[in-house]
């Protein structure tokens, strides 16, 4: 079943946005920050149901409870955190604790604290499923055509780009951020109602089709280093693109490229536990990586005898002795995130059977 390959393609997505943090390429050629999280806005359209469109109030419900419920306790919980590191560490890894910082800024830009901002996707995400709803039942409404549609998603993708001069002001990073990635998300859509078991996508001349573009626009980049991806990449948090249509170009790329090696992998992986777990767990990956990688990098500081404030000195993002370490925080990091998301569900489900039977 492809519900399965999409499982295992969410797999795959959460390993590249961990990866990106730890500044490797999980895919040789194709950057995680030039398409990431353009892939998660693509599953996500692969996801939306078209019966969506006429249960507007289920809709917006089951985003509220899927993501904002568990993004506010997840910011409960690290807040609480951030101030226990505060006072063994005596840094606070966040924005100052007030209203604004903790009502909207997460829809701002979700860096009010460190350890989770990596989850300022989760509220970018709701509000361009939101809008995304709204806007193609306004287009269905217009004309029921599915190439118009996509040109017009693709249109209002391509104008982000320009209005990301005006990125300094808060509602409209939200607005660029949502007109980028209503494109992707129809894309997905787009890919399983119309394209999915129609054509074949994975052929050799397109493989190779590519495999060729995505060399050339390595030719974009800035200072031609493979492992950043200069020019190649762009900052979607932040409004930041470094070049007008290459941001789109390879998204488009970088999906293809995830989509065909899911393709190729299915068959000796779908049975596998653990991927499954992973595709399963990927909004508690996407919470708690930072946290474990800070722990970690605590963890081999204080074994090599190096006071935390070497630590502090740097940003959250900073793990020890990279070189040797990378491939290690990477593999125990998704093993740790994916088992807390496994046991938080199986605590879940306990609490809700024991709810039920009072």
């Amino acid at each position: 079943m492809f519900d399965n390959k999409v499982n295992v393609l969410k797999a795959l997505a959460i390993m590249i946005i961990v990866s990106g943090h730890l500044e490797f390429s999980l895919i040789p050629m194709f950057p995680p920050y030039s398409f990431h999280l353009a892939l998660f806005f693509f599953i996500s359209g692969y996801l939306f149901k078209e019966t969506y469109l006429e249960k507007v109030q289920e809709f917006i419900v089951k985003k509220v409870k899927g993501l904002l419920v568990p993004y506010y306790l997840y910011i409960a919980f690290y807040l609480l955190v951030t101030i226990v590191i505060a006072k063994l560490t005596g840094q606070f890894w966040g924005m100052e604790v007030n209203l604004k910082n903790y009502i909207i800024t997460p829809f701002a830009n979700g860096h009010q604290l460190d350890l989770t901002c990596p989850l300022w996707f989760v509220t970018q995400l709701f509000v361009t499923m939101i809008c995304f709803l709204f806007v193609l039942r306004k287009l269905k409404s217009i004309k029921d055509n599915k190439w118009l549609h996509l040109s017009i998603f693709l249109l209002l993708a391509i104008m982000s780009i320009p209005l990301a001069k005006y990125r300094n002001d808060a509602f409209m990073l939200v607005v660029i951020r949502t007109l980028f990635s209503m494109f992707f998300v129809y894309l997905g859509f787009f890919y399983k109602n119309f394209v999915l078991g129609k054509y074949n996508i994975f052929t050799t001349k397109i493989f190779m089709g590519i495999v060729v573009l995505q060399s050339l626009l390595w030719l974009t980049n800035k200072d031609y280093t493979p492992v950043d991806g200069i020019g190649l990449s762009y900052i979607l948090v932040w409004g930041e693109f470094d070049s007008f249509l290459v941001p789109i170009i390879t998204s488009i790329t970088g999906i293809w490229m995830s989509l065909f090696i899911v393709e190729l992998l299915y068959p000796y992986i779908k049975d596998n536990k653990f991927i499954y777990h992973m595709g399963q767990n990927t909004y508690h990956i996407m919470a708690n990586h930072l946290f474990i990688m800070y722990l970690i990098t605590i963890t081999l500081m204080t074994i090599k005898g190096i006071p935390v404030y070497v630590k502090n000195a740097h940003d959250i993002y900073w793990f020890y002795s990279p070189l040797k370490t990378t491939y290690f925080y990477f593999v125990v990091t998704m093993v740790i995130c994916t088992y807390i998301g496994v046991g938080l569900k199986l605590m879940k489900k306990k609490f809700d059977l024991k709810l039920n039977q009072h």
